[in-house]
């Protein structure tokens, strides 16, 4: 089964083999941030949750949780269910693309965390001018920037878990490759039982591999100016002050 990108097939391993080391990126990532935002924080591309919650407990003020797949909404509302109904009072989970949420000057902070590689240039820039919208002058965004270029040929990039669950093994291998100007990523899951395959199903996204200086050239373009990031694997850009 190969479901290209929509998510359908990886929201059920997710969290079971990624949560937690995504986390603690969130965690060393958007900690500071969050902790200074005095307006609200937007989200972007929210997926299971797993930021949402990082930036919900790090703050005090309202986020905003953008998710437009259906699969990973739900997992973004199965974890918010868990929470304390204080931190539920304070996010509002947006089922469209950022473009078509509406918000406009209402956060000085925003994130966009394993998003942006995925869009293509079109639906990026829109992206790019819906998040200067969405924030306040001097405003900060922070992402994680897509591979500047294509690797050389299929390589491997990951091998997730395995993670028991009862009798049952779930595990990933993730691998890229060129394909047309873009990165081919492919998700390979499997179940295993007493060293049998009981499933095996994969899922792959496109990346957009994109230059910093067009990058920035993209923002500037739409009053985003690059700033310094607070880690090395993150870019960050600042909604030109009034």
């Amino acid at each position: 089964m190969d479901d290209s990108g929509s998510y359908a097939v990886s929201a059920e391993f997710y969290d079971l083999l990624q949560a937690e080391t995504d986390r603690r990126l969130a965690e060393r990532r958007f900690t500071g941030a969050a902790g200074r935002a005095r307006y609200a924080i937007v989200d972007v591309g929210a997926g299971t949750g797993i930021v949402t919650e990082v930036l919900l407990r790090a703050s005090s003020v309202p986020v905003h949780a953008v998710e437009p797949a259906p699969a990973m909404r739900a997992a973004l509302l199965s974890r918010l269910a868990h929470l304390g109904a204080d931190q539920r009072a304070r996010v509002t989970v947006h089922p469209d693309p950022l473009a078509q949420a509406g918000l406009a000057a209402v956060a000085d902070v925003a994130v966009a965390s394993n998003v942006i590689a995925s869009l293509d240039p079109a639906t990026r820039r829109a992206v790019w001018k819906a998040i200067s919208t969405a924030l306040v002058p001097g405003g900060l965004l922070l992402f994680d920037p897509p591979p500047a270029g294509l690797p050389d040929g299929c390589e491997s990039v990951a091998r997730l878990g395995p993670v028991r669950v009862g009798p049952d093994l779930y595990s990933a291998d993730v691998t890229r490759r060129p394909d047309c100007g873009i990165v081919r990523t492919v998700f390979t899951y499997r179940v295993e039982r007493d060293g049998d395959v009981l499933r095996q199903v994969r899922e792959a996204f496109d990346l957009w591999p994109t230059p910093p200086e067009q990058l920035a050239e993209e923002l500037h373009a739409v009053g985003l100016h690059l700033v310094q990031a607070p880690s090395a694997d993150l870019m960050a850009a600042r909604c030109a002050a009034e």
